[in-house]
C-alpha cells in the first residue's frame, strides 16, 4: 500500500515495505507479552484450554485459504478468459509452459549458472502448484519485457534439466547425434562470416553419398532466440522417419544482427547448397539437390522471404538462376510485421472464398470473426450486416412482413441478400439477377434502431487472441522492434521481404507447392489464411492465363490442393511443436508434415525416372521465367544486399571427413556461379549500407521488391457466401461481457 500512496509502485519499494513489516512484528513478538495485549489475554487463556497446537495450525491454514478464495465462495470471482479458448490437452500444456516461464524468470538473476538452473526447476515446481501466482508473475513480466526475458523463456529447452526431461520423453528415432557444420558464403555474398548449421541424419556421413534430397529447416524463435537444438523433437522425427538429411540453420539473431542479416544468411546457405551441389554435406555432386524448405514462426517468415528472393532474381543477372525449392513447409509462420487491429476488405475477400472446400477449411477462423458483434450485444434485434451469414429473402408478401416483424420483436437474427461479386472475377456480376426485397422492406430490414449501430468490422487474430498464454502482444512488439533494429525504417506497406504476406502476385504465381500448419487460436493464424488465399488467387490467375493460351487442356479444372494445403488445428495456439513432451498430440502433426514431405520427394523420384523436366500445372515454364524478370518500381525499399561478380568460393573446408563428432565444414572447391549485376534496371537507385553486423564486402545493389497489390489496390467488393463463415474468433472471450442470458460476473 505504501508504494501506491507514494504514486509509483515498484519492486524495490515493495521489498522495503515487506522488510519493515517483518522487522516490526518480529520485534513486537519478542518484547511484548506472550499472550498479547490485555484485552486478548482472557480470550487466550480460554482458547489455550481447548485448542492444541495442531488445531491452531489447521485453523490458521483454513483461514488463510478462505481469505484467498473469498471471491469464489461468495460468487464474485472474475471469469476466466481462457476457459473456452483452448482444448483441454493444450490448456494443460500451457499450464506447464507458464510455470516454466515464471520459474525461469524468477531465477534469472541468480549466480552461478548451476545454481540458477537448479533454482529455475524448483521455482517451476512451486508455480505448477500455485498456478495463479504463475499467471500473475508472467503477466507482470510481459508488461516490461526485455531481450533477456525473451531469450531465457525461449532458450530454456537447452538448459540441462529441461533437455534431460525432453530426451527422456522423446521416442528413440535417431541413433546418431546431430552434427554441427559450417557453410561457407558464396563469392557473390555481401558477407564473409561462415554460416553455422546442424545436420540431422540417422547414419554415418559416408551414407550421404547416396542422397541427393534435403530438407532445409529455418527454425523459429522470434528472430532473437532458439537455435536448432531447441527444435530437436521436430527435426529428429523428420530425419529419423523420413530417411533424408535435415539441415537446420543456426542463423545470427537480432538485435546483434538485425534485418536483413538473417534473410541474407538463409539465402547464402541455400545458394551454397545448390551451386556446390551439396558436396560439402557429402552428396555425390552429380546434380543439384532437391530441397524442401521449412520454417516455423519467425523461420516461416525467413523461408517465404528466401523463396521471394530466389524467384525475384531470375532474368535479372543474366546467368543461370538459382533453382527454387521443390516445396515449402510453413508451421504457424509470422508473415506480417505490421500489427493492425482490423481486417481489410481484400483480406476478408481472400478468406471468404466462395468454393465449398475453402469455406470448410476456413470456417473455424471466420465463424469466430462474425461473432464479435453478436457476443457483445446478444439481444440486438437485427443482424450485423454481414453478408457471409445471409441468404436471399423471398418476395415481400404480407406474410413475409408479418414474419419479419415477429422475428425482429423476438430478438432473432435476420438474413439479407448475399453479395456474390468477387475481386478476382473476370467478368462483372449482374446484380439484376439477384433476388432483391422491395425498397420499403429493405429499409425495414437494414435500418437499425437509433440506440445501436450495425458493424462489419472483423478484428485480426493478433487482437482477438491478445490474452494468449504463448505469444502475447508484448512479445510480438518486442520481437518486431528487435528484429528491425534501431537504424532501419522499413515501409510496412511494401517491403515484402520483411512482411512476406505482401509478396507481389507475379512472384506468388511461381511459388512452389506449399504446406501450411497453424493452430486455429494462434495470434498469427490470419497470416496463414490470408497468405494462402493470395497464393491460391495468384496461382489460379496464372493457370487461367495458360488455359487461354492453350497450354492447359480445356477440360482440366483448377486443383488448389496441388499448389497449397492448409491445416488449421482446432483449439490450439502457437508453438505446439516445441513442447510435444507435455502436448503429445503435437507429435502427430510433426509426422503429418513428414508424410507430406515424403510425398513430395516421391514425386521428385518419379519425375527423375521419367527424365522429364519438372513443371507443376500452375508453374511458369523456365523459358518464360528467364525473360520476364520481375523487379520493383517506385520508392520501394531495396533489399540491402551488396555483391561483387566472379570469384571463387570461401576457404576449403574439406578436412572434416576424419571424425563423426568433429564439426563439419562445407567444401567450397566448386566455384560459385558468377553473378552479373551490371544490368540493374532501376534508375536513380542508390545502395544502402547493410544493417547486419560482421564482415561485409563492398559491392553493388542487386534487386528490390515491388509495391504489393495489397498496398496499391483497394477491394470494393467482397466474396459472397450463403454460409456462415465468420465466427469462432471471439467465442468465449466476450460471451459474458454484456450478458448472454445469465447474470454477469462481477470482476
Amino acid at each position: 500500500m505504501i508504494d501506491h500512496v507514494l504514486g509509483r509502485p515498484s519492486p524495490s519499494l515493495r521489498k522495503y515495505q515487506v522488510s519493515l513489516v517483518l522487522l516490526f512484528w518480529t520485534a513486537y513478538a519478542a518484547r511484548s507479552d506472550p499472550h498479547g495485549p490485555k484485552p486478548f489475554r482472557r480470550l487466550s487463556d480460554y482458547l489455550s484450554t481447548r485448542l492444541t497446537f495442531w488445531r491452531s495450525f489447521l485453523l490458521f491454514s483454513l483461514s488463510l485459504y478462505l481469505s484467498r478464495n473469498f471471491a469464489r465462495v461468495v460468487g464474485l470471482e472474475s471469469p476466466e478468459p481462457l476457459a473456452n479458448l483452448y482444448k483441454r490437452s493444450y490448456f494443460r500444456a500451457t499450464w506447464v509452459t507458464t510455470a516454466l516461464d515464471a520459474g525461469f524468470w524468477t531465477a534469472m538473476h541468480l549466480r552461478p549458472k548451476p545454481v540458477k538452473d537448479l533454482a529455475s526447476v524448483l521455482f517451476t515446481l512451486y508455480y505448477l502448484v500455485c498456478a495463479e501466482q504463475a499467471d500473475e508473475m508472467v503477466r507482470r513480466v510481459r508488461g516490461s519485457l526485455t531481450l533477456q526475458h525473451l531469450r531465457i523463456s525461449w532458450d530454456k529447452p537447452n538448459t540441462p534439466y529441461i533437455a534431460a526431461f525432453t530426451n527422456l520423453m522423446r521416442p528413440k528415432l535417431m541413433h546418431y547425434k546431430p552434427r554441427r557444420i559450417t557453410i561457407p558464403r558464396p563469392a557473390s555474398s555481401a558477407y564473409t562470416e561462415p554460416i553455422q548449421a546442424w545436420l540431422y541424419f540417422d547414419g554415418p556421413r559416408e551414407q550421404l553419398r547416396h542422397h541427393d534430397k534435403l530438407v532445409l529447416d529455418i527454425p523459429g524463435g522470434g528472430f532473437v532466440a532458439m537455435d536448432p537444438r531447441c527444435h530437436d523433437d521436430k527435426l529428429m522425427a523428420w530425419a529419423g522417419k523420413l530417411g533424408r538429411p535435415v539441415l537446420a540453420l543456426d542463423y545470427k539473431k537480432a538485435p546483434e544482427y538485425p534485418y536483413p542479416y538473417a534473410l541474407n544468411e538463409c539465402y547464402d546457405a541455400y545458394h551454397t547448397l545448390t551451386t556446390t551441389r551439396g558436396v560439402g554435406l557429402g552428396f555425390p555432386g552429380d546434380k543439384v539437390p532437391s530441397i524442401i524448405v521449412s520454417g516455423d514462426s519467425a523461420g516461416g517468415n525467413l523461408a517465404v522471404g528466401l523463396c521471394c528472393l530466389l524467384l525475384s532474381e531470375d532474368g535479372h543477372r543474366g546467368n543461370t538462376p538459382v533453382p527454387p525449392p521443390e516445396a515449402l513447409v510453413l508451421v504457424y509462420p509470422a508473415l506480417d510485421m505490421n500489427i493492425r487491429n482490423w481486417m481489410t476488405d481484400e483480406q476478408m475477400a481472400l478468406i471468404k472464398a466462395p468454393e465449398r472446400r475453402k469455406r470448410k477449411e476456413n470456417k473455424m477462423v471466420l465463424t469466430r470473426k462474425s461473432e464479435d458483434y453478436r457476443r457483445l450485444t446478444p439481444h440486438t434485434p437485427y443482424g450485423s450486416g454481414d453478408e457471409g451469414e445471409s441468404s436471399p429473402p423471398k418476395s415481400p408478401t404480407s406474410s413475409t412482413l408479418q414474419r419479419t416483424a415477429s422475428v425482429m420483436g423476438s430478438g432473432k437474427w435476420l438474413n439479407g441478400a448475399p453479395t456474390t461479386s468477387s475481386p478476382i472475377a473476370t467478368t462483372p456480376h449482374d446484380t439484376s439477377l439477384d433476388p432483391q426485397p422491395a425498397p420499403k422492406l429493405r429499409r425495414q430490414l437494414t435500418a437499425p434502431p437509433t440506440s445501436s449501430l450495425p458493424t462489419r468490422l472483423a478484428m485480426t487474430s493478433m487482437i482477438s487472441y491478445f490474452s494468449d498464454r504463448i505469444l502475447s502482444p508484448e512479445m510480438l512488439r518486442a520481437m518486431i522492434i528487435l528484429y528491425i533494429g534501431p537504424h532501419n525504417k522499413p515501409d510496412f506497406a511494401t517491403d515484402h521481404l520483411l512482411s512476406p504476406i505482401l509478396c507481389p502476385e507475379a512472384i506468388l504465381a511461381r511459388f512452389p507447392k506449399t504446406y501450411m500448419l497453424t493452430g486455429e487460436r494462434d495470434p498469427l493464424v490470419d497470416d496463414t489464411v490470408v497468405f494462402a488465399g493470395r497464393l491460391r488467387q495468384a496461382k489460379e490467375i496464372r493457370w487461367r492465363e495458360r488455359k487461354e493460351l492453350g497450354l492447359v487442356p480445356e477440360k482440366e479444372e483448377f486443383d488448389e490442393s496441388r499448389v497449397v494445403e492448409v491445416v488449421l488445428v482446432p483449439g490450439v495456439s502457437h508453438g505446439f511443436l516445441q513442447f510435444v513432451s507435455v502436448f503429445p498430440e503435437g507429435r502427430e502433426y510433426i509426422d503429418q508434415c513428414r508424410r507430406w514431405m515424403k510425398e513430395v520427394f516421391a514425386k521428385v523420384d518419379e519425375r527423375e525416372r521419367d527424365e522429364t523436366p519438372f513443371q507443376t500445372p500452375y508453374q511458369t515454364p523456365v523459358e518464360e521465367r528467364k525473360g520476364s524478370g520481375y523487379f520493383g518500381n517506385g520508392d520501394v525499399r531495396r533489399h540491402q544486399r551488396r555483391r561483387e561478380a566472379g570469384g571463387e568460393g570461401g576457404k576449403d573446408g574439406a578436412g572434416s571427413d576424419s571424425g563423426e563428432d568433429r564439426p563439419l565444414e562445407m567444401s567450397a572447391r566448386f566455384g560459385m556461379t558468377p553473378i552479373n549485376t551490371s544490368g540493374d534496371s532501376r534508375r536513380g537507385s542508390k545502395a544502402k549500407p547493410a544493417s547486419g553486423r560482421g564482415n561485409i564486402k563492398k559491392g553493388k545493389p542487386a534487386f528490390s521488391g515491388r509495391m504489393s497489390p495489397l498496398a496499391t489496390r483497394r477491394s470494393l467488393v467482397r466474396l459472397g457466401s450463403t454460409e456462415d463463415l465468420m465466427g469462432r474468433r471471439m467465442h468465449g472471450l466476450t460471451g459474458r461481457l454484456m450478458g448472454s442470458g445469465q447474470e454477469p460476473f462481477t470482476p
